[in-house]
């Protein structure tokens, strides 16, 4: 009766007692275990029965990544883990749902908490690699086994899947990263030296190629005023254009901005392929992104300087993620007469090419 005055009346349950404080806290960590359990039934029930809907736009993904750690930072502290981040801000912009990407993100890094043990590190990466942004979860935890890494994002399946296993789970969470990534035009990859060693988990997404219209113009190579881009809609008529780019959806997109402005445009998604459209041709402009599989933009534009195209036979733009003044000099030097970062707004993509076929004027 004593302790009941107090306050702090002990809760029984056959011969063990714990505080209501210590039974709330337990109400409401299982209570959110089951409602993360229930999310991800659903999301994989969109998922598979194809009701899924991304909300599409221009995403930050430094911003993304943040968001996620604000999330589990406080788990990771009450463990005893360490995070730390390197973040690049000029990693560029991604086209996709931010809510969804920061689920992607959230489950990656809760997964990292999960299974790293008390006083270990989580490393967060935010990185541009060629066309992609790329996002890297590197732990110290409990590793992966060589024979269970190819099914790691299999729907149901867990690698300690006996009653007795020390972390809980459907297994589902790591299958809904895979899918939700794949849905964005990326891909996501694992990797583990095997027990004990740690685990590492990166997303690569495409870069945001061509710019928000929205957004102030960025000309090339001098300004034009809004009454001019308005009539510009023929500026490239009869133009012929080879874009180079191994992303599709890179490709489709330069290819429409350029034919909005009666380009006729030919895609390629290498260097070989490129080099065996040029050699049955004829192109007035290439356009190429840099970063390419296997042989890369500079390789192209060396090899036709090599073969006799010269700038006026075949004047070339590097479209690539490499913004930096040195990757200028470097694709200046290489051929190419004009160097456009990615994401590249869409009048000053045509602009490019028009100033490079003599269209500098507007009728």
């Amino acid at each position: 009766m004593a302790a009941q005055r107090h306050g702090k009346a002990p809760v029984l349950c056959g011969t063990f007692s714990f505080d209501v404080e210590q039974g709330l806290d337990a109400i409401d960590r299982n209570a959110r275990i089951q409602t993360q359990l229930i999310e991800d039934l659903l999301d994989l029930s969109r998922i598979i029965s194809g009701t899924l809907r991304l909300d599409i736009q221009r995403v930050n993904v430094a911003e993304i990544i943040e968001a996620a750690l604000a999330t589990v930072l406080p788990a990771a502290e009450a463990k005893g883990v360490r995070i730390v981040k390197i973040l690049d801000s000029l990693a560029g912009p991604v086209p996709g749902d931010p809510a969804r990407l920061q689920q992607v993100v959230w489950n990656l890094l809760s997964n990292a908490v999960k299974f790293t043990p008390r006083g270990g590190r989580i490393q967060v990466l935010l990185e541009r690699v060629n066309s992609h942004v790329e996002i890297t979860v590197t732990d110290t935890g409990i590793g992966i086994k060589p024979e269970f890494l190819p099914h790691v994002f299999d729907r149901f399946r867990q690698a300690d899947g006996t009653t007795t296993r020390r972390h809980g789970g459907l297994g589902l969470g790591l299958s809904i990263v895979k899918q939700l990534v794949e849905m964005h035009g990326g891909s996501v990859r694992a990797k583990s030296p095997g027990e004990e060693q740690g685990s590492t988990f990166s997303v690569s997404l495409p870069l945001l190629v061509i710019h928000d219209q929205k957004e102030p113009h960025r000309v090339c190579p001098r300004e034009r005023h809004e009454d001019e881009l308005a009539s510009s809609a023929n500026l490239l008529d009869g133009v012929r254009v080879l874009v180079v780019d191994d992303e599709p959806d890179a490709r489709d997109m330069i290819a429409r901005v350029l034919g909005d402005s009666r380009a006729n445009v030919e895609v390629a998604g290498s260097v070989p392929e490129a080099l065996g459209l040029i050699a049955r041709h004829t192109f007035n402009v290439l356009v190429s992104d840099v970063g390419l599989p296997d042989a890369d933009g500079y390789d192209l534009i060396r090899e036709l300087r090599s073969r006799g195209y010269t700038a006026r036979d075949l004047p070339a733009v590097a479209l690539t993620a490499f913004a930096r003044p040195e990757d200028r000099r470097r694709a200046l030097l290489a051929g190419f007469q004009v160097h456009v970062a990615k994401p590249v707004d869409p009048d000053e993509l045509v602009a490019c090419v028009a100033s490079l076929v003599g269209r500098t004027g507007v009728s």
